[in-house]
């Protein structure tokens, strides 16, 4: 049984742990490709591990929206398999959407309405476009103005 400590963010050499918690995590490794794309392009704002004595158990990552520029994408989100359904990806995603509230930052996040929701997103505000479906799309954070277009980082494209 993993025994996760607090999340903090990642350190330098444990780039390889990461890399195989996103494989085991989404079982492919697109995630992981785009991880590294983010890395190489300079687009990653920042990156937070879930450790625990066994390694690296979750993972989340945020990159540096083109458009809104002061926006933060938040993709990958991870939680090793054997974890999953035990609240650790909700309870880390909860701390970033508190981080954005307090700071002013907004987030977007692609994904699942009701895991997101609850960790503290909003849908996407009207008037906001994407190139991926806005009803998966949620924000966290100020969204004040009335019509946005996103521009994900390249890596995503």
């Amino acid at each position: 049984m993993f025994a996760p400590d607090f999340l903090r963010e990642m350190q330098s050499g444990e780039e390889q742990a990461v890399e195989a918690l996103l494989n085991a995590a989404f079982g492919q490794p697109d995630e992981a490709n785009l991880v590294r794309k983010l890395r190489k392009s300079k687009a990653m704002a920042g990156e937070m591990v879930l450790p625990s004595e066994q390694g690296i158990v979750g993972y989340l990552a945020l990159s540096r929206m083109i458009a809104p520029k002061s926006w933060l994408c938040l993709a990958p989100v991870a939680i090793h398999p054997d974890l999953h359904g035990m609240g650790y990806g909700k309870r880390m995603v909860g701390m970033i959407t508190e981080w954005a509230r307090m700071t002013d930052q907004t987030l977007v996040v692609l994904g699942e309405p009701a895991l997101y929701t609850s960790a503290g997103f909003r849908p996407a505000p009207e008037g906001l476009t994407s190139p991926y479906p806005v009803e998966y799309t949620m924000v966290a954070g100020p969204a004040k103005a009335k019509s946005l277009e996103l521009r994900y980082p390249q890596a995503f494209d």
